[in-house]
């Protein structure tokens, strides 16, 4: 697990300036990005009624949004390391905006899940993951602040949008909302306009210019990378670097990180149960006789405490307690969200609803704040755009079919604490998953930790020993440097041993310069006296 403070981008970056410009544009892209799909919940029994589908066809529409946002990471991130974040945001805003208003004019339910689900799935990914990866580029100690304050978008645009779309569904119908929210969501342009990429203080010149569109959230080449390019024909390197583009896609290696498949396989399971509790929310509430605005205020409740605790969380796990072991903190989230949605179904009326709403924002707030942040704690800063997209084109699987198979359930049985109860085993299981093998990733890399410091201990005590031979080496060559007392006497009485990693150097820079000069004092006696054994 990479340390908080180890990168390998080849600059400092800025933590602050205009990053906090930055930080307030990924506020807003990863605001729409998350909380668009949920507020769209709100039309789902009218359209339900419109189009005489059941519960799972509707909750297709939200999932295939959703899968076809995580699908979209690879495309993304090929098109973050090639032009940068700034014109990618800016294509996806329009995208979603094209696609709600294509949606407006639909007639059945597939119209929608092509334009609302894929032309507007795929415009919130150009969202999403090129918010997540600017930040990267400008923060490192400030990294889990600025991450937690840009992942309190989701809450706060929630928050605003719910009770919103019920304004604009009473006044205009799901037709006409669809319009003005294809208008709303333009917000995005301007929130892609501020992410002007990070000035660095040192370029990698090692970078293939196919892959340098933006230097912003470019990552470091490796100088063995270089070198082995300088030495093929142009033909061969343009392929080269072309495979470099790849990687920087889609990083096979990091299927060996032992850190990064414990957090694939975790959240492949977790995903199943994550978004059908959100999704359902609104519709639990009705299905209970609630009224409309009633069930829409739910959903701001939920993210009026989310909007809280998100930056919260960003505190907490910037401190110096939490951050050496964060992975724990998160499984602690994951957890708690589990055992959220079993108790839901035990909570009676509306009041118990609220309840519901309230501590589920508080777990659903520290997950999501720490979700993206674990992810770069575990694989490095460089790497981090290369995970997000196989990780998200991963989970768009659970995703899709996640809201889909709970809606069968609350189809097959009638009723939603079923549905409950999946998505919070689906929750308890991985974080209890994560606790377990986070604990024995700790525990493995803190012996490998150990193992490189007696290594290099060792290497210093080696070291050590060889000084005799330096100085014996040395002496015809420099008599005069031993006639006198010297610290570095090994028969002194007095003697006491210097920094072992300073006479390492010593070691290094002098034994070359002893092999060449030892010949040199026989040949030229006058270099010396006989007084050397003195």
């Amino acid at each position: 697990m990479a340390p908080a403070t180890a990168t390998k981008l080849g600059y400092t970056p800025p933590d602050g300036g205009w990053g906090w410009a930055v930080v307030f544009g990924a506020f807003i892209s990863i605001g729409f990005s998350y909380a668009f799909p949920k507020s769209l919940t709100i039309y789902f029994k009218e359209i339900q009624e419109y189009f005489f589908v059941s519960y799972s066809e509707i909750a297709w529409l939200s999932s295939v949004m959703l899968a076809s946002m995580y699908a979209g990471g690879p495309v993304s991130s090929l098109l973050v390391n090639r032009y940068g974040s700034r014109p990618v945001v800016m294509v996806g805003g329009l995208m979603v905006s094209t696609g709600m208003i294509l949606a407006s004019f639909g007639r059945t339910i597939v119209h929608l899940y092509l334009c609302v689900g894929v032309i507007g799935g795929l415009g919130l990914a150009f969202n999403l993951q090129p918010a997540l990866t600017i930040i990267g580029t400008y923060f490192q100690v400030k990294r889990p602040l600025a991450n937690g304050l840009a992942m309190t978008g989701s809450p706060v645009v929630l928050f605003t949008l719910a009770p919103l779309n019920q304004f604009l569904f009473d006044s205009f119908g799901w037709r006409g909302s669809f319009l003005i929210l294809g208008s709303i969501v333009l917000n995005c342009c301007v929130a892609g306009a501020l992410m002007r990429p990070v000035n660095k203080n040192a370029q990698s010149k090692s970078d293939p210019p196919e892959c340098n569109g933006a230097a912003a959230e470019e990552t470091a080449t490796s100088d063995t990378s270089t070198q082995s390019a300088n030495l093929l024909t142009k033909e061969n390197q343009e392929e080269s670097r072309s495979q470099g583009c790849v990687h920087k896609i889609i990083d096979p290696t990091l299927f060996k990180h032992r850190g990064f498949l414990i957090y694939l396989i975790g959240n492949v399971v977790m995903f199943f149960g994550f978004f059908a509790p959100v999704v359902f929310l609104a519709p639990y509430a009705k299905h209970q006789g609630i009224d409309e605005y009633s069930a829409a205020f739910l959903l701001s409740i939920f993210a009026l405490v989310d909007m809280f605790i998100r930056p919260a969380t960003g505190f907490i796990g910037n401190t110096k307690w939490i951050r050496p072991r964060i992975q724990y903190f998160f499984s602690f989230a994951v957890s708690y969200n589990g055992v959220c949605h079993l108790i839901c179904p035990l909570l009676p009326g509306y009041v118990g609803l609220v309840v519901y709403a309230i501590f589920f924002g508080l777990a659903f707030g520290m997950l999501s704040a720490l979700l993206f942040e674990v992810l770069m704690d575990l694989v490095g800063a460089h790497r981090f755009s290369s995970a997000v997209g196989l990780v998200t084109i991963i989970e768009c699987g659970p995703v899709l079919l996640g809201p889909p198979l709970s809606g069968a359930l609350v189809d097959i049985f009638g009723e939603y604490k079923y549905m409950y109860y999946a998505c919070g085993v689906f929750m308890l299981v991985p974080g209890i998953f994560f606790f377990i093998m986070h604990y024995f990733n700790y525990k493995k890399l803190d012996e490998e930790r150990r193992q490189t410091v007696a290594l290099e201990m060792r290497t210093c005590d080696e070291a050590m020993n060889m000084l005799p031979m330096i100085f014996s080496r040395c002496r015809p060559v420099f008599p005069k440097l031993f006639t006198v007392p010297y610290p570095f006497r090994l028969s002194s009485s007095s003697y006491i041993p210097p920094n072992p990693a300073l006479l390492y150097e010593l070691f290094l820079l002098a034994y070359p310069l002893c092999h060449f000069a030892y010949p040199w004092g026989y040949m030229y006696p006058s270099l010396g006296t006989n007084d050397i054994d003195r």
